[in-house]
């Protein structure tokens, strides 16, 4: 089941918020939480939430293990338990055609390939669970003793299948005591709708015109030997603004209905095109994951003690596998890690001397690329791709293809740009400071949402299935 579905707006939704207000004590609402999630989870693929329950149970009793044995070496033993089943969970779903394809590639014989299917969300809840078993570990956080609360913290429907990744201290206190004031519901309502506005407005759309320029994984890719330069621009750059609304767009959603039901999710995503450097960028953008890889990789000893750069290079190796078993993502990801080293040895106080418009001029572009890499999972494409950045296919400069494309979307890519800039909330923040801000913000706001409603809706009537794209990680 995903949000942007109408059973889900329609019926799934209403219904599970109207079973949890009228619970009466925090027990009742928890168990209408866990079922709710679990519905949600088995609705596509039934089999699979066999594995995210035994992993749970698995993590449950780790976690046991580690406070009965709390302050002695034998805790370790809890966290070396978990870490084998939760990294081997996913590395046997996630990863096993990939190593078996690169195997086969260099040995002399074939290693039947067992063709594996990928549980849904299984990146995103392996990596919560790691973060509450380390965290554990460390002190950070008390080991939650009731079974059923500790599934509640990692089956959550608002954030189980595609993030953001929600540490269990994060919501530690809202598991046993919280409230939905009617401003928390409304809050979380807009937030709710402002996603899926970015998701079926925004996203699907570009998302068209982007196949239609580059293809992609699903459908087959186009010849991008033959786009012209211009156009192979233009589409990386709808490429960026298509991944950032549908990534963005879900987790506004998330972090909207948690909201609703008194769970305060930390920001996913905070403009990152407006960043100045891809340090920033990565300060702004998927949030949840890149704070994850700094504080349980980065600063882990290496061999005994920090090794800066080695552990550089494995957040960047690993935050681009994370993401999927393809070359591609591994490339991607070790892309922004040059970069991000780059800037380290430059300095950050040089990096802000920068003067603005070259500095976000760089950003853009390597972020724009770095999208292409993302985009490409076979290689020859890839290549194909950076050739035509440049014209090195015999490519033409532009072509009249592209001109009616950007002609014809040119209001989308208009307001794609201005939308992804930090401007709504400028503009509301000085309404809301006028004398009669608070009653026309809050009219203006209510009209606003049932309008995006409205039309994501009608959009959603004739539409063909546009997945999130963190579906597939």
């Amino acid at each position: 089941m995903v949000f942007s579905d109408l059973f889900f707006l329609y019926a799934f939704l209403p219904l599970c918020m109207l079973l949890y207000f009228i619970s009466k004590n925090i027990h009742w609402k928890n168990a209408v939480l866990i079922v709710f999630s679990l519905i949600f989870y088995a609705w596509g693929e039934p089999l699979w939430i066999f594995l995210m329950l035994g992993s749970v149970c698995a993590n449950y009793f780790c976690g046991l293990l580690i406070e009965k044995y709390k302050g002695t070496p034998k805790a370790k033993i809890g966290v070396i338990l978990s870490l084998i089943v939760s990294l081997g969970l996913l590395a046997t779903f996630k990863y096993t055609n990939f190593i078996v394809e690169n195997l086969n590639s260099i040995l002399p014989f074939d290693i039947p390939e067992p063709n594996i299917g990928l549980p849904i969300g299984i990146s995103f809840y392996t990596f919560q669970i790691i973060s509450y078993i380390l965290d554990a570990y460390w002190g950070k956080v008390a080991i939650q003793r009731n079974p059923l609360k500790f599934l509640m913290y990692v089956s959550l429907f608002p954030q189980l299948v595609a993030g953001p990744i929600v540490r269990y201290g994060v919501i530690e206190k809202e598991i046993n005591n919280r409230t939905s004031t009617r401003q928390d519901i409304s809050e979380g309502i807009t937030r709710f709708i402002i996603g899926l506005g970015k998701k079926v407005i925004i996203a699907d759309n570009i998302s068209s015109v982007v196949i239609s320029i580059f293809g992609s994984a699903e459908k087959g890719y186009t010849d991008i030997s033959a786009v012209s330069v211009t156009g192979a621009w233009y589409g990386v750059l709808l490429l960026s603004l298509w991944y950032y609304f549908d990534f963005s767009g879900y987790s506004d959603m998330a972090i909207g209905l948690g909201r609703i039901f008194g769970f305060r999710f930390n920001e996913n995503f905070k403009y990152p095109f407006v960043s100045r450097n891809i340090t920033e960028f990565w300060q702004r953008w998927h949030i949840s994951l890149g704070s994850f890889f700094r504080d349980y990789l980065l600063y882990v000893p290496i061999f005994g003690k920090r090794r800066q750069y080695l552990s550089l290079f494995l957040v960047w190796f690993c935050t681009g596998l994370w993401h999927g078993a393809s070359w591609n993502y591994i490339i991607w990801g070790l892309y922004f890690g040059l970069f991000i080293f780059i800037e380290r040895k430059i300095g950050n106080k040089r990096m802000k001397k920068m003067p603005s418009i070259p500095a976000h001029i760089y950003s853009l572009l390597i972020i724009a690329v770095g999208f292409g890499i993302f985009h490409f999972e076979d290689l020859g494409s890839l290549g194909n791709f950076f050739k035509s950045l440049v014209g090195l296919n015999g490519n033409s400069f532009i072509d009249i293809t592209i001109k009616t494309t950007f002609m014809n979307n040119i209001w989308l890519f208009t307001a794609a740009v201005i939308l992804s800039m930090p401007i709504v909330p400028k503009l509301k923040k000085w309404i809301s400071d006028k004398a009669i801000g608070a009653a026309v913000s809050g009219t203006a706001q209510i009209v606003c949402n049932v309008l995006l409603l409205a039309v994501s809706s009608i959009m959603l009537v004739n539409s063909t299935n546009h997945p999130f794209l963190y579906f597939r990680f």
